[in-house]
């Protein structure tokens, strides 16, 4: 299950590379999404099998608005991939920069961190993220509130930001 959990973290560096070295926005919201898939499992491989299930049904949620925006205010009509050359070259540098960073580190790192949460208790009863879906039912209310306040404020400012000098929704008449 280790090498499982190294697969998912490298095409999780892998997707992250791809997101930065893409100018469209077309590609690097496909590749948000594909990062927030592989974060998930990452979550699920360490025991939040709930909290990865909502993250991403939420996630998603957003980024099909993000890509709304993207697709609507993207100005080439044939953009680059990540096969063209431009790309590819960043795509490179930002591996070479992660591998050198990776290699820095490497000594600190241990392969029994890296254990799923419920192989560590065998007479545990209950899953890892059960736990945390009580707390945040019980005193996450607050929360919750807050969140969406700051998604709402967030509306606000990506559309005053994307209306332009004398069009968009909140013109004044």
């Amino acid at each position: 299950m280790t090498f499982v959990m190294y697969l998912i973290l490298f095409c999780l560096v892998l997707g992250l590379v791809a997101i930065a070295s893409n100018p469209s926005p077309y590609f690097a919201a496909l590749g948000l999404v594909v990062v927030a898939g592989v974060g998930c499992g990452l979550l699920v491989g360490h025991g939040g099998s709930f909290l990865s299930l909502v993250l991403f049904l939420i996630y998603l949620g957003g980024m099909l608005v993000v890509f709304a925006y993207s697709a609507a205010l993207a100005a080439k009509p044939y953009p680059e991939t990540w096969g063209s050359r431009p790309v590819l070259v960043q795509m490179v540098v930002y591996i070479l920069a992660v591998s050198v960073v990776a290699g820095l580190f490497w000594g600190g790192w241990y392969e029994s961190s890296w254990v799923l949460v419920d192989e560590l208790a065998e007479s545990s009863v209950l899953r890892g993220d059960v736990g945390g879906v009580a707390l945040m039912y019980s005193t996450g209310g607050w929360m919750l509130i807050i969140s969406a306040w700051v998604l709402l404020l967030t509306l606000f400012v990506v559309l005053e930001l994307t209306r332009g000098l004398s069009r968009g929704t909140l013109r004044a008449v």
